[in-house]
C-alpha cells in the first residue's frame, strides 16, 4: 500500500535548515474558501487532497503545511525545543512556533487554503472541478463503456501503471461508478507492457504533515476502502493482465470473478523484502486457491510465478498467446456481456455471500498489521535499503 513515510535523510535537510528562514518562506496566492472559517469536513478534505499532489511543493511549503497542520490539530507549540543537532525536527519545530498565538480556526483556514491553491495550481488550464453526481473525470486511469462491458484501464504506462494515492482514490470511484452503470460486467486491465508494478514506491519519500502515525493510519483506512471495493463489486469482475503485474495487484486476483493472462505475465509479491506483509484478503485467498504450502512460496518468500505456473495453481482461469491475447480474450468477454444482466449479478452474489463477512475480517486484520509494518524499524530499513539499491543501479 503507497503510504507517504518521513525518508528524507537528515543530512539532506542540514544545509536546508542553515539557510532557510521562517519569516521568509514564499507568498503563495491562496485559492481561498468563501466562508469565514474552515469546516472540519473541509480540513480533512484537504488533508486527503495533499496525497494526491503530483509535484513536490518544496521544502518551504512542506513546513508550512506542517506548521498549519500542527497549530489546527494541537494549538501553538508548547513542545521543548530540539537539539541544535537534531536539524530536521529543530527546522519543523521553528515554523510550528513562528505562527505564534493563532486561532486552531484560523490554522485550520489556512491549511485549508495552502492545500487548495497546491491542488489548483496542478490542474489543466480550462478544467473545471466535476460536480457532484456528474460523470467523475480521471488522471489516471481510462474508463470506457462498450458493448455492455465497463473497462477500467490504469494508465500510467511510463511508471509500469505503478499505483499512486490519486490512482487508489480514482479506482475506488471508477468502481463504484461502473457498479451502478448500464453494464453487464467489469474488465481491469493495464496499458502499455506491464499490469501493474504494484506501489509506486516514491510515495514513500513524501514528508507527512501530521507525523507519520497519522500518515499510516490515513494509508490503512485507504487500503481498507480500496479493497472492500472489489470484495462489494456487485457484477462479474475480469482481471485482463496484459502483463507482468506486482504486489497489491496480484493480491486483488482472488478477488476477481475470472483471470486472463498473457503468457508474459508474471506474478510476483514481494512483501518480505520490504518489511511488509500481505493485503487484497490475499492471507485468505491465496491458500485457498492454491494450498498453503504454495501460498506461502509467495507470501513469505517472495516466489514470482510464470502466467502458466500461476495457472496450473489456480490464481489464474487461463493463459493465452501473446500474439493472440487481446482477440481471444475480448472476443470472450464480448460474448459474456451478452448473457442477461441480472442473472450474472445475482448468480455472482449467491457464490460470494456466504463468504463476504469474512473477507471483510481479513481485510480489517491485514490492514491493522500492515499498520504496525509501516511504523516498524524493519520495514523502514527494508525500504531505505531498496532505495539505496535502487540508486546504485
Amino acid at each position: 500500500m503507497a503510504v507517504a513515510f518521513n525518508l528524507l535523510a537528515p543530512w539532506r535537510f542540514v544545509r536546508f535548515a542553515r539557510t532557510v528562514q521562517i519569516s521568509q518562506l514564499p507568498s503563495l496566492k491562496l485559492h481561498t474558501t468563501s466562508a469565514m472559517s474552515a469546516t472540519v469536513e473541509q480540513f480533512n478534505l484537504a488533508k486527503n487532497e495533499m496525497g494526491t499532489l503530483k509535484e513536490d511543493p518544496g521544502n518551504q511549503v512542506k513546513l508550512q503545511i506542517y506548521a498549519l497542520f500542527k497549530q489546527a490539530t494541537q494549538g501553538p507549540c508548547n513542545t521543548p525545543k530540539p537539539g541544535m543537532l537534531d536539524f530536521v525536527n529543530k527546522v519543523k519545530w521553528d515554523a510550528w512556533k513562528a505562527l505564534g498565538s493563532i486561532s486552531a480556526e484560523e490554522a485550520r483556514k489556512q491549511y485549508v487554503d495552502l492545500i487548495g491553491s497546491l491542488v489548483a495550481a496542478e490542474a489543466p488550464a480550462g478544467v473545471a472541478a466535476q460536480p457532484a453526481g456528474s460523470s467523475v473525470t480521471f488522471n489516471t486511469l481510462l474508463v470506457s463503456i462498450q458493448d455492455g462491458v465497463t473497462t477500467i484501464q490504469l494508465n500510467r504506462p511510463e511508471k509500469k501503471n505503478a499505483i499512486t494515492v490519486e490512482m487508489y482514490n480514482e479506482q475506488i470511484k471508477a468502481l463504484e461508478q461502473a457498479g451502478k452503470d448500464d453494464s453487464v460486467l467489469t474488465v481491469i486491465t493495464g496499458s502499455g507492457d506491464y499490469f501493474c508494478s504494484g506501489n509506486d514506491l516514491s510515495n514513500f519519500t513524501k514528508i507527512p504533515a501530521g507525523g507519520m502515525e497519522q500518515m499510516a493510519k490515513d494509508a490503512g483506512e485507504l487500503l481498507r476502502s480500496y479493497v472492500r471495493a472489489y470484495i462489494d463489486f456487485p457484477k462479474p469482475l475480469i482481471a485482463v493482465i496484459n502483463g507482468p503485474a506486482v504486489g497489491v495487484s496480484v493480491t486483488l486476483l482472488g478477488l476477481f470473478d475470472i483471470v486472463y493472462a498473457t503468457e508474459r505475465a508474471t506474478f510476483h509479491t514481494p512483501f518480505s523484502q520490504l518489511g511488509q506483509s500481505p493485503e487484497g484478503c490475499s492471507s485468505y485467498t491465496f491458500p485457498k486457491i492454491m494450498g498453503v504450502a504454495k501460498a506461502s512460496e509467495m507470501l513469505l518468500f517472495n516466489k514470482k510465478l510464470s502466467a502458466h505456473q500461476a495457472c496450473v495453481q489456480g490464481l489464474v482461469t487461463e493463459v493465452f498467446p501473446d500474439s493472440s491475447f487481446n482477440s481471444e480474450v475480448w472476443t470472450r468477454i464480448k460474448a459474456y456481456a451478452k448473457l442477461p444482466r441480472n442473472s450474472l449479478a445475482l448468480s455472482k452474489q449467491l457464490i460470494r455471500q456466504t463468504e463476504k463477512e469474512r473477507l471483510y475480517d481479513v481485510n480489517n486484520q491485514e490492514v491493522e498489521r500492515l499498520v504496525e509494518r509501516w511504523l516498524s524499524d524493519e520495514c523502514m530499513q527494508a525500504i531505505m535499503s531498496f532505495f539505496q539499491a535502487k540508486a546504485k543501479l
